[in-house]
Order: C-alpha cells, then sequence, then structure tokens
C-alpha cells in the first residue's frame, strides 16, 4: 500500500482550458467553480476555459482560477477512496492544501486566495521588483550570493537542489543574477509582476495576517507541511501562524518533500494544472514515486499505477 501525499501547484502552472474537462463531466466540479465566482467576485469559468491567456496570468485572476482548479482535482481524486496520509501546496497551492488536510473550507480558501491576489497585485505596483531563477549552484551559495548584495534581495523559492528562485528589487536582482552567472550558475528572469515572497510584500503579509486571523481553522484530518518550514503538522494554530508568514517568507519545497519522505511518504500526486511540481520533485529525489492529473483521464491513469 502506497503512502501518499498529494501535493497542489501555484502561480505559473496556468493554461486556458484547465479544469474544463472535470467540470463537463462532473456537477460537483461545476459547482466548485460557482463557488470560485461567488467567492472571488470574477468570471473564473471563463478565465479558465477560455482565457485570453494573458488575462489569466494576471495575478489577480490568477490566484482564484488555479485554486479552484487544484481544488476540483483534489475533490475528484477524494471521490476515488485514494487514503491520503499528507498534503503539501508550493506557495498559492498550500492554500488548496489546507481544504485538503481538512482545515478550512472550500469558499473560505478561494475567498482568502482572490484577497491574496488583490494583495499582491497592490503591492507589486507600489514596489516594483523582479525575480530569477538560479540553477547549477546550491542553496546555500544562493543564500550567500544575495547577502553579498546591497539591496532588497532573497531566496523566494527553494524549488530544487540546484534550483533557487531570488526575489527583490529590479537593480539587487539584477546584480545577484550577475554574481551568481560570475560563480558558474545560470539565472533565467521569470515573467512576474512583483517580488513574491520578498520584504516589498510586507502590507500584503500585514493585510493578509489580519484576514486569515479572522478565519477559523479546524485541526487537519492528515499532515500538511507548511511552505515556511516544511515540517509537516497536524496541529490549526501551527498551520496558521506559518500561513500568515508566507507572503514575505521563502517556499522551503526541498525541505517540505525530505520531511514528508522523512513521514514515510514513498508517492507524491500533484493535483492540479500542469506538471511543475512533478519536475521539482523528481529533481530533489530519486526515492519516490510521481505521479500528476489535471483530467478525468490522467486521473485514472495516476489510479492505475497505484
Amino acid at each position: 500500500m502506497a503512502n501518499v501525499a498529494v501535493v497542489f501547484p501555484g502561480q505559473g502552472s496556468q493554461y486556458v482550458g484547465m479544469g474544463q474537462a472535470f467540470c463537463q463531466a462532473s456537477a460537483e466540479a461545476a459547482k466548485i467553480m460557482t463557488q470560485a465566482e461567488e467567492a472571488s467576485g470574477l468570471p473564473i469559468k471563463k478565465l479558465c476555459f477560455e482565457g485570453p491567456m494573458d488575462e489569466l496570468t494576471l495575478t489577480v485572476n490568477l490566484q482564484p482560477s488555479v485554486v479552484a482548479v487544484d481544488l476540483i482535482c483534489w475533490q475528484a481524486l477524494l471521490k476515488k477512496g485514494l487514503e491520503v496520509k499528507a498534503v503539501a501546496g508550493h506557495s498559492l497551492g498550500e492554500y488548496p492544501a489546507l481544504v485538503a488536510a481538512g482545515a478550512l473550507d472550500n469558499a473560505k480558501c478561494i475567498e482568502l486566495a482572490a484577497l491574496r491576489g488583490k494583495l499582491m497585485n497592490r503591492d507589486a505596483e507600489a514596489n516594483p521588483g523582479a525575480m530569477a531563477a538560479i540553477m547549477g549552484l546550491s542553496p546555500e551559495q544562493v543564500a550567500e550570493i544575495t547577502e553579498d548584495i546591497d539591496g532588497v534581495v532573497q531566496p523566494a523559492n527553494y524549488n530544487s537542489p540546484a534550483q533557487t528562485v531570488i526575489t527583490g528589487l529590479r537593480e539587487a536582482v539584477k546584480q545577484a543574477s550577475d554574481l551568481a552567472k560570475e560563480k558558474g550558475g545560470k539565472a533565467i528572469p521569470l515573467k512576474v509582476s512583483g517580488a513574491w515572497h520578498s520584504p516589498l510584500m510586507a502590507d500584503a503579509k500585514k493585510d493578509m495576517e489580519q484576514a486569515i486571523e479572522q478565519v477559523s481553522f479546524t485541526d487537519p484530518a492528515r499532515l500538511l507541511a507548511p511552505n515556511t518550514t516544511g515540517a509537516p503538522t497536524d496541529q490549526a494554530d501551527e498551520i496558521k501562524a506559518q500561513l500568515k508568514e508566507q507572503l514575505t517568507s521563502p517556499v522551503r519545497w526541498v525541505q517540505t518533500v525530505n520531511a514528508l519522505m522523512d513521514q514515510g511518504i514513498d508517492t507524491f500526486i500533484e493535483a492540479g494544472p500542469k506538471t511543475v511540481l512533478t519536475g521539482l520533485i523528481k529533481k530533489t529525489t530519486k526515492q519516490v514515486r510521481v505521479l500528476n492529473f489535471d483530467t478525468p483521464e490522467t486521473l485514472e491513469k495516476v489510479l492505475e499505477a497505484l
């Protein structure tokens, strides 16, 4: 019997048409789309199914849209009766992971995700920043590089042992990228509208803290590994406290994967659009099975593989 963790992608996994196959096949999936529109006040269904891509990719639209599709995938998996031991999500993906853990309901999750998108967009416009993926250097090397730069720049995502994303003011990110290249790494600027997981999101963090504080979280039915620590927990208070820190803290994805393996997880299933997390997990470890789905057809293939 596989020890399964389900993981949920965030921004960067979107595509036009995501979630459509599930909504055509299932009334429950269509209901989540309606819930998402009601909770966010946005035309989520049209954005997901028809785009256009540039509108879908705007962070105010993207965050509740990706969360809705992640939740649709989770509900479809849950209906199959698969036993899931733990969950985690990458950045925005932590919100659907809260639902999957049993700590939050769908409507409140989408409401928070929509607010998160609005607040992050506001801060990105007020404090323009940039992000870049640094490849070929260790996380420790990248952290040292950011510390050597005189300006706002820090690690945003510890994605895999050889990929760390940095975030901050544009000039500082450029300087850190240049230094990374000098040390033998590669630096790829990311197409993002703001410096996510940086001090430039401090005002958004403050407002999200207040919103999160007003929400009741329940002790989860399965372990959740928060981004900020990577350490799995089943305590609602701990999950809530860590979620409040998320917007200005790095996503410790490598630590998350390793900590879940320490809990006996031998199979990861990515539930949501595309295969970003599948790739990152495969680059982090060869000791687990990694599967993914975002349509009824690919879900059946996952179940056959288990």
